[in-house]
């Protein structure tokens, strides 16, 4: 053990009981401190408190000043009588008004509050100068003040502060949204004041200000109308309605779902019609029609909710707006241009030349731009152009000479690649971005399943207010005729279901050969060119002054593939050979297959004379009598119509393809290869009739122009926004909904849904070689760049973060 000393013990005593005092001084301290910097935060609090009162006082005076300086302005007609007393009456609170400003934005005014105030205080604001002012005003003009008001007013007149906030002292939850006590006062008084003046204050400019701002100061709620909920039937319903599309693919028919739909309506729309009845108006069911009223109805549930509508899951960036009054425009865009003599290239050319001709609208053409190792591939007699400028000249030119008229559009140029084993011109990269977005209105796109089966890019709906599709090609019939065709047919066939549903708004297929599409009409958009109808009124003429018109036999002209009409007409004439003896046919045209067609026909020893492919506009072809055409494969024969132009009889297949022609009286038509013999053999032997005005015009581009105008709906398009505009104006006037701007469309949802699909999958470069796309047409390669001064892809659409 230690043991300490008595002194030690006393001294370490000593020590602690400093420590001790010493903390605890510091702890008071402290407190001390926190309590001082509480009370300092809370005076500087009621001080911001007290001068925002003193502000919204110097405020509200500030207003009831510029109220009263401000009521000279207003013209007020001359007064033959004495003036009313409440103009005196307004004059005399000008002082009133005047001393509770000196009051309460005096400086001591915050000292007093800061000096009375308690978190629980009231200040009360002294109203009773200008309820004695008021009330010595009515005396004096006799009129008797209801005690209950004056009441109400004394009750209410103070402003209550709990807990430092506003508390307004109403009759309940009903009132909070009501008028403040001495503004309602005010409001009453000025609406006694325009009963009593309206003899001499007629239509008062100052009276209608004061209840303008009183309006807009206090604004009472609007009631607005209930309407009932959907119900589930009305779901269903709508649902149902929605899924056609779907039911269609899964076979089921339309006027099953319709009755689906009727039938989960009626119980609503007898509800709506007993209620209406019951009530002695008229009934609330107009429209006949059930999806229009089902659309109404779930539109205006939509309008109740204060919702609006403004796109579907794969809405894109805003379109151009078409209500304004700009001209508006049409691009057109095709998968082949000339020299190459195909129907993809030649007839979207006279459709932009003769839409461009009815001046109602601004026309672009978009074609293919090939590199010059494409280029002679593609265009006849080794012809290659080194600029798109050159070849546009080239287009301009061959196109006035056959037209007789300057045709005021625009030609662009997008890049392209030629595949051999398709033998077709592939876009590559992404189409829309060669129209500019000032110019994306309307969008025609020629062979849309073609346009569309690679691409990837923004989807043409969403840049265009409307896009339309004309077919030109039965893709499906080339394909069997390859190996495993009809395995690629049948893939084929569900992809250019996809691609037309998802990137157009309709579709236009020239005959019934094509493959059936969504959105689909069947329709003979196309004419003929000018120069054929000018030859045919030539021969005619010729044969009416004696002179003969037809100096040779039989033709054909095509190009020179099988899939062209070659293998049937091989097969008609060499399982006829007999019977036809004596029968020769020449024919006219190159292309890929013209070994194979040309030995074909040398073994069966037929009658056929192989001469090189030409227009058929030539002068060495207006003297043939016959045009034979044999081919199923083709949608709608350009030489066919042609043919009929000059005046020639036709041979034709009883096929869907030839449906628009058989109207013409120079038009046979066969079911079997018996009747082809006979109906050769008539047309030999007989002269064709002469074509009439009608039948003339009916072949014309005129003509089809306005088909095209009309089945397309462009017609409707370009004229409509006016009306559209009128008439939802005068269903806003009327109350009604308008349903396209509250309703989603589920198709619409769906289609956006395919489109985005479509654009993943193109994106990847593997999916794209295995279904037979050319390697590098994602985007377009350094001499595309080139030759159209272009950006390169990475710089004109750049990836960052990779």
């Amino acid at each position: 053990m230690i043991n300490l000393k008595p002194e030690a013990r006393a001294s370490g005593a000593t020590t602690s009981s400093t420590a001790t005092a010493e903390k605890a001084f510091s702890f008071i301290s402290k407190g001390w401190k926190e309590v001082r910097h509480s009370a300092d935060a809370d005076l500087q609090l009621m001080r911001d408190r007290a001068n925002s009162f003193k502000n919204l006082a110097t405020s509200f005076d500030r207003e009831l000043e510029n109220f009263i300086n401000s009521t000279p302005t207003f013209p007020v007609p001359p007064i033959r009588s004495s003036p009313p007393t409440e103009i005196d009456f307004v004059k005399r609170l000008e002082p009133k008004f005047k001393e509770i400003r000196r009051a309460y934005s005096s400086p001591d005014f915050s000292r007093k509050v800061l000096e009375k105030w308690s978190p629980k205080a009231k200040i009360g604001i002294d109203l009773s100068a200008i309820r004695n002012a008021i009330v010595s005003e009515a005396e004096e003009r006799g009129e008797i003040i209801e005690l209950s008001d004056w009441e109400r007013l004394r009750r209410r007149r103070k402003i209550g502060f709990k807990d430092f906030r506003w508390e307004w002292k109403g009759d309940g939850e009903e009132n909070q949204f009501k008028d403040w006590e001495p503004i309602r006062a005010l409001k009453m008084r000025l609406r006694e004041f325009e009963q009593k003046s309206s003899s001499s204050f007629k239509n008062n400019e100052f009276v209608e200000k004061v209840k303008s701002s009183l309006k807009a100061i206090c604004k009472e709620p609007q009631e607005s109308k209930e309407v009932p909920p959907l119900d589930v039937p009305e779901l269903l319903a709508y649902l149902v309605r929605q899924s056609g599309p779907l039911f269609d693919q899964l076979g089921l028919r339309r006027d099953i779902c319709d009755k689906i739909v009727e039938s989960l309506c009626s119980k609503r729309k007898n509800q709506l019609l007993l209620g209406s009845i019951s009530e002695g108006g008229e009934p609330c069911i107009e429209n006949e029609n059930i999806n229009d009223e089902l659309d109404l109805r779930i539109a205006s549930v939509l309008q109740s909710t204060g919702h609006c509508y403004e796109g579907g899951f794969w809405t894109d960036s805003p379109k151009p707006d078409s209500s304004c009054k700009r001209k508006r425009h049409v691009a057109i865009v095709t998968t082949a241009s000339l020299p190459w003599m195909t129907g993809t290239a030649v007839n979207p050319l006279f459709r932009a030349a003769y839409l461009a001709k009815l001046a109602e609208q601004n026309v672009t053409l978009v074609v293919p731009w090939l590199c010059k190792s494409d280029q002679e591939l593609v265009y006849p007699n080794s012809l290659t152009f080194s600029s798109p400028e050159e070849q546009e000249v080239y287009i301009r030119n061959w196109l006035e000479e056959r037209i007789g008229f300057k045709a005021d559009f625009k030609i662009s140029f997008y890049p392209g690649k030629f595949s051999k084993e398709r033998r077709s011109i592939i876009p590559a990269g992404d189409t829309s971005q060669f129209i500019p977005s000032k110019d994306a209105d309307i969008a025609i796109l020629e062979e849309p399943e073609h346009l569309n089966w690679y691409h990837h890019g923004r989807r043409w709906t969403d840049k265009f207010n409307h896009v339309v599709g004309v077919v030109h090609t039965n893709y499906l019939e080339y394909i069997k005729r390859e190996k495993n065709g009809a395995i690629q047919a049948f893939f084929v066939k569900h992809i250019n279901n996809w691609v037309t549903r998802a990137y157009c708004h309709k579709v236009l297929r020239l005959s019934a050969a094509t493959q059936d599409l969504p959105k689909s009409t069947i329709c003979n958009v196309h004419g003929v060119n000018p120069k054929f109808l000018q030859i045919g009124e030539k021969l005619a003429a010729e044969r009416v002054l004696g002179k003969p018109a037809f100096s040779k036999g039989a033709y054909f002209l095509g190009k020179m593939v099988w899939a062209k009409g070659y293998r049937e007409l091989i097969d008609l004439l060499g399982k006829h050979k007999q019977d036809l003896d004596g029968f020769n046919l020449d024919v006219f045209g190159n292309g890929e297959d013209a070994y194979e067609v040309q030995k074909a026909a040398k073994r069966l020893d037929l009658n056929l004379n192989f001469l090189k492919g030409r227009d058929h506009a030539d002068d060495s072809l207006h003297g043939y009598k016959v045009f034979i055409n044999p081919s199923i494969s083709d949608v709608l024969c350009t030489a066919t119509a042609e043919a009929l132009a000059m005046g020639k009889f036709v041979v034709c297949a009883d096929h869907p393809s030839n449906e628009f022609f058989r109207s013409f009286p120079n038009c046979l038509t066969y079911k079997t290869s018996e009747d082809f013999v006979a109906k050769v053999k008539e047309a030999m032997v007989k002269e064709p009739q002469p074509l009439t005005p009608e039948q003339r015009y009916q072949l014309s581009w005129e003509a089809a122009t306005e088909r095209f105008m009309d089945y397309s709906e462009l017609d409707r398009v370009l004229n409509n926004n006016n009306k559209d505009n009128d008439e939802n104006q005068l269903n806003q006037n009327k109350g009604k909904v308008n349903k396209s701007v509250s309703v989603p469309n589920l198709t619409e949802m769906v289609d956006g849904g395919l489109a985005f699909a479509h654009y993943c999958l193109t994106g990847n470069e593997i999916l794209r070689l295995s279904t037979g796309a050319i390697p590098g047409t994602r985007d377009y390669n350094k001499q595309h760049c080139k030759d159209m001064h272009l950006l390169p892809p990475h710089v004109d659409q750049p990836i960052y973060g990779w």
